[in-house]
């Protein structure tokens, strides 16, 4: 799926060909060829093919821990981003200079990283400069490959080792373009009424009783020029009400739609609230990595009781929740129904937003200043570096000096102040730490 390209990241001291490979995977001149040290300071992204297999590859600046060029600490930190964000790397040496202290530190960085790496010995212009690869097993990679990124030897071969890991056999989807929405909730708060006033056709079979839907049910819909694709769910039971094994397979394909979707909407009965089992389904969507919209159905049927309130106990029951919107609805009178797509479409950009790396160190320095980190044992958490390395969910890395000493409360402090200066309605977050000189 588009949403979820292999990534795989060109990594090196400087002035080996890494560029010149971007190129030459990308089979366009997009990255600068140059022989001047630090020409590419900021990660590129483009889009390549393996043998009609879509992924992405990313170039980064060369990596070279004393150099003193304008610049270093940044390319080394968007080297560091590019590194953590994918999924393989090539590690690229040049055949023609031979193996140089400079490529032990490299290789040094990159044994600690625990990715698929894979060594290649660059500028072998031809099979007779072969031998010049062996040279090379002293920096301890396994997979090592001879090639000449400037005339294409054997760079499909490179590709071939790169992806070994790569599980290209997994189910795919064909990207129409549309968004995918699951609808999701318990038996019985009226997901199939839903789907069927959202398509104004009896589409889903509606009934009193709990778990009439057993399989999950795919509906396409266009509105304003927009392709949405309803997935209609059978609702999670709990466990004790699992006797038949056809509603542990519906449990199952519940599980499998909210991974499959762009965003969940979570559909609770308004007369009774949060139980355990939203509960449980709301983790699901936030471990997922998905979007949320909270829909209160059955609102018409509610006497005397504020929406505010109803919405606090929710939030109070799963803190994931306070950031997602909420609709009142009633599904059978089609109350309210209007604005649905409307709240889909705005999860679905804050999903897949990013955010600048300048604007993210602006954040950070602004809510460092304000409350220091606390001491640990006579030490201080120094957080040097934040960078967005995924999305859909927006994922983060912090570079700091020793990631034991994030407590708890800082960390909290930290996400606080993040969703307070960047929002991210309905999305869930994922931070991660990495510590100075580790992976």
């Amino acid at each position: 799926m588009t949403n979820h390209l292999p990534k795989l990241a060109i990594v090196g001291r400087p002035n080996v060909g890494k560029s010149a490979l971007f190129n030459r995977l990308c089979n366009q001149r997009i990255s600068i060829v140059d022989e001047a040290e630090g020409v590419t300071r900021d990660r590129l992204y483009a889009k390549a093919d393996f043998f009609g297999r879509p992924f992405e590859v990313i170039d980064t600046g060369g990596i070279n821990p004393g150099s003193n060029v304008d610049f270093n600490e940044a390319i080394r930190r968007q080297a560091e981003v590019a590194i953590e964000e994918a999924d393989a790397l090539v590690f690229v040496v040049d055949g023609r200079v031979g193996l140089t202290e400079l490529d032990h530190q490299v290789a040094e960085i990159l044994h600690k990283k625990g990715k698929p790496i894979t060594l290649a010995v660059n500028k072998i212009d031809n099979l007779d400069q072969m031998e010049r690869v062996h040279e090379f097993h002293g920096l301890g990679f396994s997979e090592m490959v001879g090639i000449s990124a400037a005339h294409g030897i054997q760079v499909a071969e490179l590709l071939e080792i790169a992806f070994r890991e790569v599980n290209w056999d997994r189910e795919e989807e064909v990207d129409d373009g549309a968004i995918k929405v699951a609808i999701v909730g318990r038996p019985n708060v009226g997901k199939s009424t839903l789907i069927n006033h959202l398509l104004d056709e009896e589409r889903c079979i509606v009934s009193p009783i709990a778990g009439t839907t057993r399989d999950s049910i795919d509906v396409d819909i266009e509105v304003e020029g927009k392709l949405y694709r309803l997935i209609d769910t059978a609702g999670i039971r709990r466990k004790r009400a699992e006797h038949d094994v056809v509603d542990k397979f519906a449990a199952i394909r519940t599980q499998r739609a909210i991974e499959r979707a762009d965003i969940c909407i979570m559909v609770l009965d308004a007369n009774e609230g949060m139980t355990a089992q939203e509960k449980k389904i709301a983790s699901d969507i936030e471990a997922l990595g998905k979007g949320c919209i909270l829909l209160f159905n059955k609102w018409d049927q509610v006497k005397g009781f504020r929406m505010e309130h109803c919405l606090q106990g929710v939030r109070q029951e799963v803190s994931f929740l306070s950031h997602c919107p909420a609709l009142f609805v009633s599904a059978l009178t089609g109350r309210n129904l209007e604005k649905i797509y409307s709240e889909i479409n705005q999860v679905y950009e804050q999903a897949h937003h990013r955010i600048s790396t300048g604007e993210l160190n602006r954040f950070l320095e602004k809510a460092l200043q304000a409350y220091h980190a606390p001491m640990l044992a006579g030490k201080r958490l120094r957080v040097y570096y934040i960078a967005q390395v995924g999305v859909h969910p927006p994922t983060f890395v912090m570079f700091v000096n020793k990631p034991e000493l994030m407590v708890d409360s800082y960390r909290k402090y930290l996400i606080n102040a993040f969703r307070k200066t960047f929002q991210f309605t309905g999305v869930p977050l994922v931070f991660s730490l990495r510590g100075k000189g580790n992976g």
